[in-house]
């Protein structure tokens, strides 16, 4: 992030930027910017190595052949099925270096053992008999053709580079020897490193590795605490007792799934899901089952445990409650900030009120009254607006005051906000006469 972020807990910043804290009141137990961003990191057969791209779910269902080495129908991309199901962008960064496949004409563009799905087909081609037709397959489709003289002129396509030396023979060439990477912490530490070039809302990865799940627990606190960048990670069985985490508990059921697996859903669903909005009873319709055979008594401890459960609802997998991993609570932190929707309404507060700063006001506006005042006015519309989305409630003008800092160049905001949640209990007296 290149400008300043994070808490504060003296007027003492150096890098220019907004810092925010956001604590509970005593007696707590602009526009609106989008959501629907996940970064996740995923093991791929195929697909870019050591970087991170991006893909729309129109982009997914269009090309995920070329994107992520499968057609859209295959279970391989169920996780991606999951996220779509909410999320508008994924950020991928597959895990690993693999072994890339290769033949006497080409070499596959990515490793990984999807490499080995490759074919090169050389014909004569039919209208000019000193023409080849070079024809690239990828798990029997056709890809890409070329009419060349020579394997000289022949160009590299979205599946292999071509080495330009052999000689051009009718036949059919496979691809051999591409294999996956071993995945080690070192690759989660390289996603880490890649996702502090994204914006997102949820970060996600479904290992069952806890070194690997504390690594991204720890990551995830200090990027929002230090650095000010604002996003929730899903992992599983990861009681870090954090806002920034969401601790799925419940397991993917069924041969041929990792456990895990549940992780995609619920990144994608929080990320989709509006300020105004909760997960709470969201039904789950996604390409896994859950295992979500639990009794009352499991239930209220999962809760209690800050633990992101499903059960199991008149025939359907529903979502437990809209929480995150936080158990322990503070004066600063206390009860409401268990809630998911109180966490994705305070940190749409920071990301909108850093954007506005940074837009229009830092290095541009006199730090001087007519400027406050705008700024102040601008803070105070963007607040009206969370109201009338109802995410927000009880606001009034006078909960913002914005105030000239200690030196020429800061400003000090204060701002008050009451958030609103969702119903998820309702308690019914019946007088009978």
């Amino acid at each position: 992030m290149a400008l300043g972020g994070g808490g504060f807990t003296n007027y003492n910043k150096v890098l220019p930027g907004t810092y925010i804290n956001f604590v509970s009141g005593a007696n707590i137990a602009g526009s609106v910017g989008d959501r629907g961003v996940c970064a996740v990191a995923i093991e791929l057969d195929w697909g870019k190595e050591g970087e991170m791209f991006s893909m729309t779910a129109e982009d997914f269902y269009k090309n995920s052949l070329k994107r992520v080495g499968y057609a859209t129908v295959s279970a391989k991309l169920n996780p991606f099925k999951d996220l779509f199901l909410n999320a508008s962008v994924v950020h991928v960064y597959r895990l690993g270096n693999g072994v890339k496949a290769s033949c006497s004409c080409a070499t596959a563009l990515y490793g990984g053992k999807g490499g080995n799905e490759i074919k090169v087909k050389v014909i004569k081609n039919i209208d000019d008999e000193t023409l080849f037709d070079v024809v690239t397959y990828f798990r029997g489709v056709k890809m890409d053709t070329q009419s060349v003289k020579t394997a000289a002129e022949l160009t590299d396509n979205d599946f292999v580079h071509f080495n330009g030396e052999s000689m051009l023979e009718e036949g059919v060439l496979s691809l051999t020897g591409g294999s996956n990477a071993t995945i080690t912490g070192a690759d989660y530490q390289a996603f880490l490193d890649a996702c502090e070039n994204v914006r997102f809302n949820t970060l996600a990865a479904a290992t069952t590795n806890s070194e690997v799940n504390s690594l991204i627990a720890a990551y995830t606190k200090r990027m929002r605490e230090d650095r000010g960048i604002k996003f929730q990670s899903v992992l599983y069985k990861c009681p870090y007792d954090d806002i920034g985490v969401i601790n799925v508990d419940t397991p993917a059921a069924g041969s041929g799934n990792t456990e895990a697996s549940l992780v995609w859903f619920v990144a994608g669903a929080t990320a989709g899901c509006n300020v105004n909005k909760s997960l709470t009873n969201k039904v789950y319709n996604g390409y896994y089952k859950a295992a979500d055979s639990y009794t009352q008594a499991q239930l209220e401890e999962g809760i209690k445990a800050g633990k992101f459960m499903f059960h199991r609802v008149d025939g359907e997998s529903r979502v437990l409650a809209d929480i995150n991993s936080l158990v322990n609570t503070t004066d600063e932190t206390g009860e409401v900030f268990k809630e998911n929707q109180t966490v994705r309404i305070v940190d749409q507060i920071a990301f909108d009120d850093a954007k506005l700063f940074a837009t229009k006001y830092l290095g541009v506006v006199p730090n001087d009254e007519a400027g406050r005042l705008s700024l102040w006015s601008d803070i105070v519309e963007h607040r009206k607006s969370l109201q009338r989305m109802r995410a927000i409630e009880s606001f009034k003008d006078e909960d913002v005051t914005v105030e000239k800092g200690n030196s020429k160049t800061s400003v000090v905001i204060t701002s008050r906000i009451c958030p609103v949640n969702s119903m998820t209990q309702l308690y019914i007296t019946t007088t009978l006469e």
